[in-house]
């Protein structure tokens, strides 16, 4: 594909990626065909075709303000000049505080003995104030800028192409991400096994516990060349599907299942590991903090990478 074409193809998908399935080929056309006759008008006048594509695609400008002339979706709900911008940041703001906050509170309430129907009831409360509070005070604040006229302090940069998303062929790159993260995580456990993270102490003093050798261990690795054959199926395919994010939820599942069920079991973690590296008397108490932890962090990552799996094909 030239950089012509990525471009051009960039900003229609772009464009087009919130309109309905059943109208977007058509409009995605239309765009398309409407972007090169623009392009060839200028080539006609001696602009070269980049030059060309690039003038065409800034004077069409954000292809989120496109698409919501096509959808005739009302835009008005902080006001047109500040819409766009509001949006995103309350998105980001979402995406970001929210989880933090209820992790932060999951944790806290764990860490204080709290039973699992005050975890789960203090994180849900937690979760609505926050997202409550974001909606408000974000939407205040940018009322506040426009109804002042100083609607030129919210950060609004002139759009230009280099701001398009990445193409789908990005695609290649999360699958070697995956496929290096994974051979790293297998080199991992064979190192803590063979010669440990602590190997001043000798025998080398090994993170997970030595009795999950060889079945525990090896039913991770059958989940991890499980995980490997995925990454290679989306490439092959172009991308997340239903089908391959529904098969890495139950992946993600039935490792977080079974490493939580492990460390609840204290079968997980070396047993020795913390009153060998802790001598004071507060191996236990350290031992406690950091297997919650550990459990949450185990159930991030699962939760994190079910959602993004989902939204990957869903954006496909």
């Amino acid at each position: 594909m030239t950089g012509k074409s990525s471009l051009t193809e960039r900003y229609v998908a772009a464009a087009t990626r919130t309109i309905a399935p059943r109208q977007r080929d058509d409009i995605a056309a239309e765009l398309r065909a409407s972007i090169d006759d623009q392009i060839g008008a200028l080539v006609e006048t001696g602009a070269s075709a980049d030059v060309a594509e690039r003038t065409v695609l800034t004077e069409l400008g954000d292809p989120d303000r496109l698409a919501a002339d096509y959808r005739e979706s009302p835009t008005w709900l902080i006001g047109p000049s500040v819409y766009f911008e509001w949006r995103k940041l309350l998105k980001l703001l979402m995406w970001i505080v929210v989880p933090v906050a209820a992790f932060g509170v999951a944790l806290g309430q764990t860490l204080a003995g709290a039973t699992i129907g005050e975890v789960i009831g203090s994180t849900v409360v937690a979760m609505i104030g926050v997202i409550v509070h974001l909606g408000f005070w974000v939407t205040l604040v940018f009322a506040i800028l426009e109804h002042s006229g100083a609607q030129d302090a919210v950060a609004q940069t002139p759009w230009t192409p280099e701001r398009l998303p990445e193409p789908s062929g990005t695609v290649f790159a999360d699958t070697v991400a995956s496929l290096v993260l994974l051979a790293l995580g297998a080199g991992a456990v064979i190192w803590d096994r063979l010669i440990g993270f602590a190997p001043s102490h000798y025998p080398g003093l090994s993170i997970l516990d030595p009795d999950l050798w060889p079945w525990w261990i090896a039913g991770l690795f059958v989940v991890m060349a499980a995980g490997a054959v995925l990454a290679i199926v989306n490439l092959r395919v172009g991308g997340w599907t239903v089908p391959t994010a529904t098969a890495n939820a139950l992946m993600q599942v039935l490792l977080a299942v079974a490493a939580i069920w492990l460390l609840t079991q204290d079968r997980l973690i070396n047993p020795d590991l913390w009153p060998t590296l802790i001598t004071d008397g507060y191996a236990g108490e350290v031992a406690s903090v950091m297997d919650t932890i550990t459990g949450f962090v185990i159930a991030g990552v699962a939760i994190w990478s079910i959602i993004d799996g989902f939204l990957k094909a869903r954006r496909r």
